[in-house]
């Protein structure tokens, strides 16, 4: 992740922090022995905001890549097959 899109890092961080407010209320309805659909949902609540994270930091990185050869970053530039095993790890 670049610090050249800061605006990209404040939203990957806000759904990082979501995700694990998510994932405490998760480990708490558990510990509290709620019902497995209360548990079920926020675990799906979970999941879905590291999937955007993830989706947000893929698509950061696309945007770099495209900004063509003169971007500073040069070794940090994903390959073709990289971004796909990064699409697929989030399938």
């Amino acid at each position: 992740m670049s610090a050249r899109d800061p605006e990209a890092r404040l939203r990957i961080v806000h759904r990082l922090r979501r995700a694990q407010g998510q994932l405490a209320a998760v480990i708490a309805a558990v510990d509290e022995g709620k019902p497995c659909r209360d548990v079920v949902t926020q675990l799906a609540a979970v999941s879905k905001a590291l999937d955007r994270a993830g989706v947000v930091l893929i698509s950061n990185a696309m945007q770099e890549c495209l900004a063509g050869p003169e971007a500073p970053d040069q070794g940090d530039k994903l390959t073709l097959d990289e971004f796909e095993k990064l699409f697929l790890m989030l399938a």
